[in-house]
């Protein structure tokens, strides 16, 4: 007997085949044959990966292993050294014949840019900005959309993030987690296809790290996609189409939550430890 699960933009299948891509879904963004790295020392070796419209992607794995440099690369906040990048199948990043890495113009890199947003771990808000302002600066000064609609959009956002009464203060008057929702709030105000998160609960206490987490579980009715670097493993297991484990600069395994918190893999098996069936009883509780 064959069971199919479906989740945005896979097909998940107990026939033997595992996984495969569901026909019609359009790849947002596209990594192939990246490699990046640091004074000789290899971060990022021979990565390949693609982010489908809606799907929700979690990138979990060891410090050092190369989770955020490759979340850099994928934002062009970091050079690749080697490999392919492109965005709704415009290239924004490529090998040129002679082996060299060449990047698109700056024109077509600043419409290539409004595809995603970015979330960081320690939120970078503007300290003169009121909260309001940080939500809308951008999108009126760089995308220049109307700034009447775009208020509107950025209170919408800030009633969504649980902070329609801080409008009008500022970072420091802000807990971390206020600050965190205030900065998704920001990503999202730019209308990002895809929407990138860096550690987004690293900088914050335990009791803080779980409002933002039900924030960023509640984005998922949006239908945007996500790619979210995090050690938080039940966050991954159950917001996550697809979990990616990379150690070591590779992707070791890459599946639906379930076939990677179960896995047979020696090295998964090591860094999850006693995760995977904690949270397979949890989940079958």
């Amino acid at each position: 007997m064959v069971w199919i699960m479906q989740r945005r933009g896979w097909r998940i299948t107990n026939n033997g085949k595992g996984r495969e891509r569901m026909a019609g879904i359009m790849k947002l963004m596209e990594m192939n044959h990246v490699k990046k790295a640091f004074d000789g020392i290899e971060v990022i070796r021979d990565i390949s990966l693609a982010v489908g419209e809606g799907e929700i992607v979690s990138i979990i794995g060891p410090s050092g292993s190369g989770k955020s440099t490759l979340l850099r690369c994928a934002t062009m906040l970091e050079t690749m050294d080697s490999g392919e990048l492109v965005y709704m199948g415009e290239r924004a990043a490529w090998n040129d014949e002679k082996g060299k890495m060449s990047y698109a113009s700056k024109k077509d890199l600043k419409r290539i840019r409004e595809n995603y947003g970015l979330v960081f771990q320690n939120f970078n808000l503007f300290p003169h900005f009121s909260v309001i302002r940080n939500i809308t600066d951008a999108p009126v000064s760089v995308q220049k959309r109307d700034k009447d609609e775009v208020l509107r959009t950025g209170r919408e956002l800030l009633k969504k993030m649980g902070l329609e009464d801080k409008e009008n203060s500022y970072p420091c008057q802000l807990s971390g987690g206020q600050c965190q929702r205030v900065a998704i709030a920001r990503a999202l105000a730019l209308n990002p296809r895809i929407l990138f998160f860096d550690e987004p609960t690293s900088a914050l206490d335990p009791e803080l790290t779980g409002e933002v987490l039900k924030v960023i579980k509640s984005l998922a009715d949006l239908d945007i996609a996500m790619v979210i670097v995090t050690h938080e493993m039940a966050f991954a297991r159950d917001i996550s189409d697809r979990v990616i484990f990379m150690a070591d600069g590779v992707i070791v395994e890459e599946g639906a939550p379930e076939e990677v918190f179960a896995s047979d893999n020696e090295r998964t098996r090591s860094f999850l430890g006693r995760y995977g069936e904690m949270l397979l009883c949890s989940q079958g509780a």
